[in-house]
């Protein structure tokens, strides 16, 4: 026996359980970015390539998976309050905190950067006077910190964005039409194509644009990404309420997992391959391939958890109605104690496995301690994307609408 499916206009609550367990997965990769080679904030004098695999079993598809679900819940406001309410009710749930976030949460993961990679000198006010300025003058090996900035905070500004580009489309276009259009793309993604033509869209666009335009997350450059995520939140919008296309991605799950293990294990193969021969004819040569393999093995993973998803967490509880309302508070936080408990345990010299244990812990633990103080204060819960009203803090059941659906990767080897 399993969970019976949604019905038309139920709560997908699998979908709540998903997002929940990617934002605690964000807080395992962000600790993992310590200890890793690729470029951070700040690196532990113990950072090695041994965790990248790892990294990269999550790494492709998280951040899209989140944009799908997003979409989904945008589809379910938007019907609920009409395009103009949807943006106004989107931009006092994300500018807020996106604002409070560069002035206040994120400065110390800069400054911490600079300490550690510039051996800055001055005190924080200094720098904050810096910082609010847009000091372009901390530099190295040719590349120059922009500040002010939105660090991992940037998906709050995407996801603002396509909400307005989302409205704007649904305005102009009856409601029967809409749900025509979401039935017609319902049945092209039946069977098979359920996997291939989404990895077909995502191939595309790695092969179109991920040379030229590189993530940044800086919004206005960042096209390869728009190219994968916005289609992704489309997507989630279009299909919300098609029980037919969650059901297909059930019936998928199991194939789309050996999918995605396959091509992460085809990945790892690659990125092994040393420097010196990787430059070479025959190996280039396999480059199209595998930037195949990286879209099937990121549509993959995104189909095979919801497809299990669907399938095993369609129930409410307590949990996923306090959960859903502390994931976004944890989020905005999250990055930054990391980057400030890292920096404060250095001089420590803890073992690397311990030390990142404790950091995952402490960086739940205050977390879940700022959410409890937010979620209690009424000035703060807008600041940290909460409702300004505390229904949640008194236990009171949501309503069917999803309310509040929020959540990088990079590649161990640049152009695959």
């Amino acid at each position: 026996m399993h969970p019976l499916p949604p019905a038309p206009g139920q709560r997908q609550y699998f979908l709540d359980w998903i997002r929940i367990c990617a934002f605690f997965v964000l807080i395992l990769y962000h600790t993992g970015m310590y200890y890793v080679t690729w470029g951070w904030h700040v690196k532990s004098p113990h950072a090695s390539d041994t965790l990248e695999p790892y990294m990269m079993l999550s790494g492709p598809w998280r951040l899209a998976l989140l944009f799908l679900v997003s979409g989904v819940a945008s589809a379910y406001l938007l019907k609920k309050l009409g395009a103009g309410a949807f943006v106004r009710q989107r931009s006092v749930r994300l500018l807020p905190p996106l604002l409070f976030g560069m002035l206040v949460i994120v400065p110390p993961q800069s400054y911490f950067e600079v300490v550690e990679k510039l051996s800055y000198q001055g005190g924080y006010a200094e720098f904050m006077r810096l910082y609010l300025g847009g000091h372009q003058g901390f530099c190295k090996d040719g590349e120059c910190l922009k500040l002010p900035t939105w660090n991992h905070l940037w998906f709050v500004a995407y996801l603002w964005v396509y909400t307005l580009l989302l409205a704007a489309l649904a305005k102009p276009t009856p409601a029967a039409l809409q749900e025509r259009a979401g039935a017609a793309l319902a049945r092209l993604l039946g069977g098979w194509r359920i996997i291939a033509l989404p990895a077909a869209v995502l191939a595309a666009a790695r092969f179109a644009l991920a040379d030229g335009y590189p993530a940044s997350h800086a919004l206005v450059d960042d096209w390869y990404n728009h190219a994968v995520y916005f289609p992704l939140f489309l997507l989630g919008a279009a299909l919300a309420t098609r029980r037919d296309f969650w059901a297909g991605l059930e019936r998928a799950r199991w194939p789309a997992l050996a999918l995605a293990l396959g091509g992460w294990a085809a990945l790892m193969i690659y990125y092994a391959i040393p420097e010196a021969l990787a430059a070479s004819a025959q190996v280039q040569a396999w480059r199209p391939v595998l930037r195949a393999v990286y879209a099937l093995m990121q549509w993959s993973a995104i189909a095979a958890v919801c497809g299990f998803g669907h399938r095993h967490l369609q129930f409410d509880s307590p949990a996923r109605r306090y959960l859903t309302q502390a994931v976004f508070p944890v989020y905005i936080v999250h990055q930054t104690l990391i980057v400030a408990m890292a920096h404060a345990l250095k001089p420590v010299r803890l073992p690397p496995l311990l030390e990142g244990l404790i950091l995952v812990l402490l960086t739940l633990a205050i977390s879940f301690a700022v959410v409890e103080l937010v979620r209690r204060v009424a000035l703060l819960r807008p600041l940290f994307g909460l409702a300004l009203r505390a229904d949640a803090a008194t236990g009171a059941k949501p309503s069917a609408a999803p309310d509040g659906w929020s959540g990088g990767a990079r590649g161990a080897r640049a152009g695959t």
